[in-house]
């Protein structure tokens, strides 16, 4: 199997319709919603992540077929007052897990972000989505707190 990671141009066809079907994949998944993209964010996604300047997507190819995607978005981190990068959405589709795709893309994104001196990588990941859980912690995951009596950082959300 050759594996090959790229940043994605979304200013390439290829890398864009790409980028679409891996994210609807993700969406079809139960751990992305069980339902496909809608109309609007196929249509628009693009377009809309390309005004993004602090967006960049990982895309990864096994034997030049779309294995998987990350796509991540350059923040900033007050306490270290220094950059960092945050997973936004990550997927392996079905037919190319537990081959080291998932590893490879947390590499690509990890040496992104040391040439960008970040002090460090975030994502948030389902509770029950045990699969990903474990790979993030191989990786070097771990659950974020300031100090035990405080606790674990919880990801919450208020849909406007």
């Amino acid at each position: 199997m050759s594996l090959n990671i790229i940043q994605a141009d979304l200013s390439n066809d290829n890398h864009a319709n790409v980028l679409i079907e891996l994210l609807n994949s993700y969406a079809m998944d139960p751990a992305g919603g069980g339902e496909p993209l809608n109309k609007y964010t196929q249509d628009n996604l693009i377009d809309q992540l390309s005004k993004t300047p602090n967006h960049l997507s990982f895309i990864a190819f096994s034997d030049d077929q779309p294995a998987g995607l990350a796509i991540c978005f350059e923040g900033f981190s007050t306490f270290a007052c220094k950059p960092l990068i945050n997973i936004h959405d990550f997927i392996v589709t079905s037919n190319f897990r537990c081959k080291g795709i998932g590893k490879a893309l947390i590499e690509a994104i990890q040496q992104e972000a040391q040439q960008r001196g970040c002090c460090k990588i975030t994502l948030e990941v389902l509770e029950n989505n045990h699969h990903a859980i474990s790979l993030y912690k191989k990786c070097g995951f771990v659950g974020y707190e300031l100090s035990e009596d405080m606790g674990k950082a919880m990801f919450m959300e208020m849909k406007i």
